[in-house]
């Protein structure tokens, strides 16, 4: 079998520097599609005939370029994709997804009651301390994680959401379910971070490339606020576009 990546390494630069832009060039090349392991470490050090020190560096290198993700107990992969979602004022992750071209939707990784924080008792205009219901939500498309979102809503009157979320992976059904036929985002707040070992883990990616962090509030038709949620999107996965027109 062919050798797809080019194994001369010149002097001039350092090894792991030349590898990791051999192997970005490979990828580019359509060698290693999207989705794809790369060659274990061992292999990659017997091709180009270096140890494996200096492959670590190289695909550490890729990482931090965005060009791969590195999965504990499982191996080094080429990045999937990246996905346009839209930031409006019914910004929905289902509809996003269509007009993607994607299917997904929304995975409840745990629920429980807690108090609203001064921030959060601002941002949903209720009494500090006052009982709300806590949702950590993976957003997924096409089996990738696209965002991970801590979200609070009101209670008593979004007790059993969670069930729904849960049963349907959608958050809008859930509103219906509890009688909000329909909702707008009242305020987003965009932002650039390096999420915690938490996040990064959740989003399958490390803690030192940034993630778009966004805060938001949804308001009922009445401008009653009905949920408040932070959202971390994976930066090399993500596109946010800010639709201007309304909706």
């Amino acid at each position: 079998m062919t050798n797809p990546l080019i194994t001369t390494i010149e002097t001039g630069e350092h090894f792991w520097t030349q590898i990791a832009n051999e192997i970005a060039l490979a990828i580019g090349q359509g060698v290693y599609p999207p989705g794809q392991r790369l060659p274990s470490e061992h292999s990659l050090a017997e091709r180009f005939g270096v140890n494996r020190h200096t492959i670590r560096r190289s695909l550490a290198a890729l990482v931090q370029r965005g060009l791969v993700r590195a999965e504990q107990g499982s191996g080094t992969y080429v990045e999937d994709f990246a996905v346009d979602l839209a930031i409006g004022k019914r910004t929905r992750h289902r509809q996003n997804l269509a007009h993607a071209g994607l299917r997904g939707g929304l995975v409840v990784l745990q629920d429980e009651r807690t108090r609203a924080t001064a921030d959060q008792a601002r941002a949903l205009q209720v009494a500090a301390r006052s009982p709300l219901l806590h949702l950590l939500v993976l957003g997924e498309g096409a089996g990738q994680p696209l965002h991970v979102s801590d979200r609070y809503f009101p209670l008593p009157r979004f007790q059993g959401l969670a069930e729904v979320v849960r049963e349907t992976g959608s958050i809008t059904t859930a509103f219906t379910a509890l009688g909000v036929n329909d909702y707008i985002r009242h305020e987003s707040r965009i932002s650039a971070r390096l999420p915690d070992a938490r996040i990064a883990g959740h989003l399958r990616q490390g803690t030192a490339r940034p993630s778009l962090y966004v805060t938001k509030v949804n308001t009922d038709m009445q401008g009653l606020p009905i949920e408040y949620a932070e959202t971390w999107f994976a930066g090399d996965r993500v596109t946010l576009t800010v639709n201007h027109d309304g909706e």
